[in-house]
């Protein structure tokens, strides 16, 4: 995916009252953790072992059981039923919620819509709007000047918001999460085809080779990327 960047100008910086406040608490919030050889943590950075499982088993129940039986009420209860497993779980052992209410929540959405059409490939259309949404507010995010691995980077770097004083910085973050946009483009061209032809054994398969792989893949040639040039006065890399 080719795209443009446009060039910096501090001549045009605008910031909006409070938007620098509330972009530093997201930041802090989500830093990225860092290892000690300087690279990011991307187990970390895709929820550890359980937030991998969180994210891929239910779809991979759903498509194991709809390959084998061609039943889609089999392969939803499936999906569904490996989601509320999970939510069990973090309930019984007190745990975080966040991110299993966010899955149980997309996996019942899916198996709805699903259900209601009749067509196993409505299953990943959630998916595809999902995307769709975070590729917009990135691009949002690149054109006001606060690119999204700024934000993430940033933090995990030790730089805070420094990187936008310095057009060096501010243009590696941009390229940075316009390669995370080509990463969320790339599901959409492949799977939307075979979306389109009702090819759900394929759709389910790219769906989980281009999910946390891809993403881990994308974040970690960002990281590289973005990284500080050697000798620059930048605290981090």
């Amino acid at each position: 995916m080719s795209q443009q960047i446009p060039e910096d100008n501090p001549a045009q910086e605008k910031s909006t009252p409070g938007f620098a406040e509330l972009a530093q608490e997201m930041a802090a919030k989500n830093a990225l953790v860092r290892k000690d050889n300087g690279h990011i943590d991307l187990l970390a950075a895709a929820g550890g072992v359980r937030g991998i499982a969180e994210s891929i088993l239910p779809g991979l129940v759903f498509l194991v059981a709809f390959t084998l039986t061609r039943d889609l009420t089999v392969a939803l209860v499936g999906s569904v039923g490996m989601a509320v497993v999970f939510l069990a779980a973090r309930l019984i052992q007190r745990t975080p919620l966040t991110q299993a209410l966010a899955g149980i929540a997309g996996v019942a959405l899916s198996a709805f819509i699903a259900m209601k059409t009749g067509k196993a490939e409505d299953y990943y259309t959630v998916g595809f709007y999902t995307n769709a949404g975070y590729i917009a507010a990135m691009v949002v995010s690149i054109a006001v000047r606060w690119p999204v691995l700024g934000l993430l980077f940033g933090y995990a770097r030790n730089e805070g918001l420094k990187w936008r004083e310095r057009p060096e910085r501010l243009r590696a973050y941009r390229v940075a999460t316009w390669i995370l946009v080509g990463v969320m483009a790339a599901r959409l061209a492949v799977q939307l085809p075979l979306y389109f032809a009702g090819m759900v054994d394929a759709l389910g398969a790219m769906r989980l080779l281009m999910g946390v792989p891809l993403y881990a893949f994308g974040l970690w040639i960002a990281w590289l990327v973005s990284r500080p040039v050697p000798g620059a006065d930048t605290a981090g890399d």
